[in-house]
């Protein structure tokens, strides 16, 4: 039976701690509602209602497009391994760029910040748990490498080439806010 709740408890907490993927949900107005995989170490709960999530540059900027129409987002994560459980948070959602007064203060709470393109401030509406008895098993293998390599492989003015060239407009042709 799903269960709704205003904010985290101990044991979602302790949950989303070990989880290795997370899902990110957001929509536009009009347009694709983008759903995607994360991995690596990007996301920190600060408290029982708000999580910080280090969102790294990469092909496309979503995400960020969807959030200046509509602030909403949702995050999903499945155990894939113990006992069934799906979680989904509920937030409202300020972005924070580099040229912004918080990112000093946000960044600071991630190890890895090479690829850094914003963080999201996730304010948290409600929670909802269910049972996941549907989610199948999987044994965790590791964070692939790839991405990481590249971040640390290139420089600062790469990354922000990049930004400039491929993340300033979503698929849909959505301005994202990037640079602005």
């Amino acid at each position: 039976m799903a269960n709704f709740f205003e904010e985290l408890n101990d044991d979602m907490i302790d949950f989303i701690s070990k989880q290795q993927m997370f899902f990110v949900a957001t929509a536009p107005k009009e347009g694709r509602i983008n759903l995607s995989p994360k991995g690596l170490s990007c996301l920190k709960i600060i408290s029982n209602n708000k999580l910080l999530w280090l969102n790294y540059f990469g092909s496309g900027n979503e995400t960020a497009a969807h959030l200046l129409e509509d602030g909403r987002m949702t995050l999903m994560m499945c155990a894939y391994e113990g006992e069934p459980k799906i979680l989904r948070i509920y937030a409202q959602v300020n972005v924070i760029q580099e040229k912004d007064e918080q990112w000093s203060e946000y960044i600071s709470k991630f190890d890895d910040t090479k690829g850094a393109r914003q963080v999201f401030e996730l304010n948290i509406e409600s929670v909802n748990d269910s049972c996941g008895w549907g989610v199948p098993l999987y044994e965790y293998q590791g964070q692939r490498v790839k991405l990481t390599n590249y971040y640390g492989n290139s420089t600062k003015e790469e990354h922000m080439e990049y930004m400039q060239k491929n993340n300033q407009v979503s698929f849909d042709g959505k301005k994202t806010g990037l640079f602005d």
